[in-house]
């Protein structure tokens, strides 16, 4: 398995610290508001690399943290008149909702910034320690000089490190560069005690020490938007690693922009859609193939255009894996018939299906030539359904199986997330209409059994006429 690591911007083979177990520490929101599509899909592809690993064996163990205390945040309560805990708490939930109806897994944990108080209050006492931090009038500043590895994530120059920092002005700072860990109390802002006097952590330091109270000094892979390579990620990296002596983060993984219009999607650019208003407007698989449409460190365009196409891949797999269903727990094996050599190519794709998907994932979790490998074999087991009977149940039951396994690590076919109970119900109604329109035909009365085949099809149900009876498919 190879992972593209930022920080040596090449594929690296992917060596976990502990053989057994996958730490992942990715960058969760800023809950001043409810997340948009460009968030969505950092998250998802966090997801889909934790449900890869545990595919191929591997434990993992994901923290995802919620930054509820911010600039943003504080901002955001003031202009609603509400307190900044308050705003957190509503947004926070929204994004588990949000999140979960995106069929995205909780994280093992989901630390909040205001419960690690005390830690990073340590982390920053360790830095003075040190001399990379310095107080000043009650806020904490880290001295960017004292890390002589400082731009060794973006590969920005000493001249160039201001640009895109967004660093606040301030005079007192002993060099431009330098970010506050502690920022001194605001009147009417939330506070806390700490040796330096009330006040509250800034941004960066937040990430460092969750992510070091949950996983340890070092972590395997460090996930989150582009837009966090920097200074957020490279200022992690500066205060964690001079704090321990380590690294802090063995591979860095960054996620592209979604874009709308040719133009990254971003609040700051007010041209964003809220991931819950998509999700009225499309089922979660539309979205979630969407979204892994491309591979994630390519950049990938929001429009309606594009979720058509998706939503007509989906009809295609899922009127596949609806017709392969009834052959589910079938004996595997190979057809002893005459059967076993005219069934060889649909034997032969599902291996190569299979090894070309883990072949795609094993590459940088490249899931749009995954899917390729996938939508491969759904086409030849639409030829084969077309050309064979039950005595080929065996194959069927195999391709059965390795699509919804692969299916299910990219959360495009989740059966578990299926309403059984209403999907049992819709089976057994469209059963009776069918029983009915048989009856129907039996004594010639064609308008009936026309009347029940059109209304049905008015429901995006499709009846085809076979010699051995009936059968029906969801169509668009």
């Amino acid at each position: 398995m190879k992972i593209y690591n930022s920080l040596s911007r090449q594929l690296e083979d992917f060596v976990p610290l502990n053989p057994e177990q996958v730490s992942i520490y990715s960058c969760g929101p800023t809950v001043y508001d409810y997340i948009h599509m460009g968030n969505a899909r950092t998250a998802l592809v966090t997801d889909i690399v934790r449900r890869y690993l545990v595919y191929r064996g591997y434990k993992v163990k994901l923290v995802q943290n919620l930054t509820d205390i911010d600039d943003k945040i504080i901002n955001r309560a003031a202009e609603l008149g509400v307190s900044a805990k308050q705003l957190a708490h509503q947004n926070g939930e929204a994004f588990f909702e949000d999140s979960q109806r995106l069929g995205i897994h909780c994280a093992d944990v989901h630390p909040k910034a205001t419960e690690h108080i005390p830690e990073m209050i340590s982390l920053i006492q360790t830095l003075i320690d040190k001399g990379a931090a310095y107080v000043i009038d009650g806020s904490v500043y880290y001295r960017v000089n004292q890390f002589a590895e400082y731009g060794k994530l973006s590969g920005r120059k000493p001249e160039d490190l201001l640009a895109g920092a967004r660093v606040e002005v301030d005079e007192r700072k002993e060099d431009p560069r330098d970010f506050d860990m502690w920022k001194a109390a605001k009147p009417g802002e939330p506070a806390w005690e700490s040796p330096w006097g009330k006040g509250r952590p800034g941004w960066h330091i937040e990430c460092s020490a969750m992510a070091m109270k949950h996983l340890g000094e070092t972590i395997d892979i460090h996930a989150g938007g582009e837009d966090l390579l920097f200074p957020h990620h490279e200022n992690e990296i500066a205060q964690s690693e001079l704090a321990t002596g380590r690294t802090f983060a063995r591979y860095w993984m960054h996620i592209a922009f979604l874009k709308i219009d040719g133009r990254r999607m971003g609040k700051s650019e007010h041209n964003f859609i809220l991931l819950r208003d998509a999700l009225d407007h499309y089922p979660t698989e539309v979205i979630r193939h969407f979204l892994i449409s491309a591979h994630y460190r390519h950049p990938l365009d929001y429009n309606p255009e594009s979720l058509a196409k998706s939503e007509g891949a989906l009809r295609r797999l899922n009127n596949c894996l609806d017709a392969l269903k009834k052959y589910e727990g079938g004996k595997d094996g190979v057809p002893s018939s005459n059967l076993d050599r005219e069934t060889l190519p649909l034997q032969e794709a599902i291996q190569t299906m299979k090894s070309r998907f883990v072949e795609a994932m094993d590459t940088d979790f490249n899931t749009a030539q995954a899917l390729g490998a996938i939508f491969t074999l759904v086409g030849e087991v639409n030829r084969s359904l077309a050309t064979f009977d039950g005595a080929a149940a065996p194959v069927f039951a195999r391709a059965y199986q390795v699509l919804t396994e692969t299916c299910g690590v990219l959360g495009i076919y989740d059966m578990d997330a299926e309403d059984d109970n209403n999907v049992e119900q819709r089976d057994q109604l469209i059963a009776l209409l069918l029983d009915v329109r048989q009856e129907a035909r039996s004594r010639k009365d064609w308008d009936t059994s026309d009347k029940i085949r059109d209304r049905l099809k008015e429901l995006n149900i499709e009846i085809q006429d076979t010699r051995d009876g009936a059968t029906w498919k969801i169509i668009s």
